[in-house]
């Protein structure tokens, strides 16, 4: 074994984790490839090409750079616990008149507990992935998760739930480099065609972006089950009819079929009595929120409350938020009023760049 150690690097076939499998295996680790299958994209009800993480081109090139670099590879079939766990819940989540947040049950639930169950019996100290992030020990013995260098490719923010006991065993070869630095290492490493690869920007299992369309392949009875309900304001007056709540989201302004001469969108979503309610943009301006279901990582716990930046989507800025802890609840104030807080997406709060923790929003407060 390499005096660095055995590392399970989680490979998709893509620039990211490629690069990070060649860095690790030029520093000297012994390095074991290995790409998670987690769905079949006929069974998702899509029309077009197979493409992404999980497509039969992206598990050869991922194995093929292994064999070139002369480190071994697997393959590994989570279709089933991904399909039980994130796909359920995605489903369940638009029912319940939610926005669901896949990629964090993913890392969460499936690919970390996947990769350590697999790093063990392989005898691997480590795991590793291409998200731009950092980690290091904390002063206070705890494992903390860091934005990455490149601020427009941080993936922080869908890290907040992995746990202390899998952190501590996690690499992040990425984190200090920009996306254009990883692009032209592979560029360097001779893999002009991986360099090149464009990226997905989709949810992975749901085809061509469609998920009203995922929705009914995965419930074929939902429309009848749900049907059209009402478009109405704050006041209750009912300004229109829509196909039914799963199919809208907190925030949204296109694609509503009701015109009311000023744009609109939708702030709320009832699902007990399937109605949408519609209001002008400041009416999605929220000055609290409670976040439940709370990871922390930079602290154990917040015993008094304190100042962090507050993100509420994944491309968010972020806010100037006070934190206060209760039990697995937080709340947070903010010092001023965000837009769009959508319950089932994720909160993640930041010390500086550090990731303090994070949570799923339950429920918007004004």
């Amino acid at each position: 074994m390499s005096k660095k150690g055995r590392v399970l690097v989680a490979m998709s076939g893509g620039v990211d984790s490629s690069v990070a499998a060649v860095m690790l295996h030029e520093q000297g680790y012994e390095v074991i490839g290995i790409t998670m299958k987690t769905w079949d994209y006929a069974s998702s009800g899509g029309s077009s090409k197979e493409t992404g993480c999980c497509s039969l081109d992206s598990i050869n090139d991922a194995r093929t750079l292994a064999v070139n670099y002369g480190f071994p590879h697997y393959i590994l079939d989570i279709r089933s616990e991904f399909g039980d766990y994130v796909i359920d819940n995605f489903v369940d989540e638009y029912i319940a008149g939610r926005t669901p947040n896949p990629c964090v049950l993913c890392n969460t639930h499936i690919k970390w507990e996947a990769l350590m169950k697999r790093a063990d019996k392989l005898d691997c100290e480590f795991i590793a992935t291409g998200h731009y992030a950092n980690i290091r020990l904390h002063d206070n013995g705890r494992h903390v998760i860091s934005k990455g260098k490149d601020e427009n490719k941080d993936q922080s923010y869908v890290l907040w739930g992995v746990s202390q006991e899998n952190l501590a065993r996690t690499q992040f070869p990425l984190g200090s480099f920009t996306k254009k630095e990883i692009r032209q290492m592979a560029l360097d490493m001779g893999q002009k065609e991986l360099a090149n690869k464009s990226e997905s920007y989709e949810i992975c299992f749901v085809p061509d972006n469609d998920y009203r369309s995922f929705l009914r392949h995965k419930r074929p009875s939902l429309d009848e089950e749900i049907g059209p309900g009402n478009f109405i304001l704050s006041d209750g007056t009912v300004v229109g009819q829509h196909i039914g709540y799963p199919y809208f989201t907190i925030g949204q302004r296109r694609g509503l079929g009701v015109a009311l001469g000023k744009p609109m969108f939708v702030i709320q979503i009832l699902p007990e009595s399937n109605s949408v309610v519609l209001g002008e943009e400041h009416e999605l301006e929220r000055s609290k929120a409670l976040v439940k279901n709370i990871n922390l990582v930079k602290y154990a716990s917040l015993e008094e409350p304190m100042e962090a930046i507050t993100k509420i989507r994944y491309k968010d800025s972020g806010a100037i938020s006070t934190l206060t802890q209760h039990g697995d609840i937080m709340q947070v104030d903010f010092v001023h009023n965000v837009k769009g807080i959508a319950p089932g997406q994720s909160a993640v709060f930041y010390e500086g760049d550090d990731l303090i923790g994070g949570g799923f929003l339950m429920k918007e407060e004004k």
